[in-house]
């Protein structure tokens, strides 16, 4: 999400250098990948609205956009660009084996007063039972990786370094709310595949597979 905007169009994805709507930086050797979870647009909407107050009050902090709203599963960091193809089928298949867990956002909370986040409730222990197949999968693929220990939740912004009181603040705000309960039906495998410039790292679906019948 742009700095100080409400609201980013989510039809505007990253199309590729030079194409329409693409971005003009060079595409690199490496992708930064993340497999995750994404809410259903009336969620993210419902969230949005929320964040109204917020928007106005703190506009230098760096807002997520809403198309990158992602509940991370499993963070692999930057990788080779030619080992993702290894976790495509491995997840395709993971993702056909499970049923989907039904979440809810709520309230909100801050690392370290720098980074806000939405809460996330549910089906908890589903989750966490995903999150552990999912790491256990990208561990069969040879890929490392760093295991911190899953703590559910929605990235949404950050602050400025010179801003140590916008973050806490506006986790307060959010302290009384709860979204509609939604499930998660697809399994997202997400990266950047541009190369690391002045702007913001924008990230797209490398691919995402829908949950079946467990």
């Amino acid at each position: 999400m742009g700095e100080g905007s409400g609201r980013v169009a989510r039809s505007g994805g990253l199309t590729g250098p030079g194409g329409p709507g693409g971005d003009t930086r060079a595409r690199s050797a490496t992708v930064r990948v993340f497999i995750a979870l994404a809410p259903p647009d009336d969620a993210k909407d419902e969230l949005a609205e929320a964040l109204g107050p917020a928007y106005e009050a703190y506009p230098r902090m760096r807002w997520n956009r809403i198309e990158d709203w992602h509940i991370t599963l499993a963070f692999l960091g930057e990788l080779p660009v030619a080992t993702v193809p290894l976790l495509r089928q491995p997840l395709a298949d993971l993702a056909a084996s499970r049923r989907p867990v039904e979440l809810v956002l709520r309230g909100g909370g801050h690392f370290d007063d720098r980074v806000l986040w939405s809460g996330i409730d549910g089906d908890l222990e589903g989750l966490h039972g995903l999150a552990t197949e999912v790491r256990a999968v990208v561990g069969e693929c040879g890929i490392p990786f760093e295991g911190r220990p899953l703590r559910p939740h929605l990235t949404l912004a950050r602050a400025r370094r010179d801003d140590p009181s916008s973050v806490p603040e506006a986790a307060a705000g959010l302290a009384g709310f709860t979204g509609r309960r939604w499930r998660a039906e697809r399994l997202h495998l997400v990266g950047s595949d541009f190369g690391r410039g002045p702007g913001p790292i924008r990230y797209r679906d490398i691919e995402s597979w829908p949950f079946g019948g467990g």
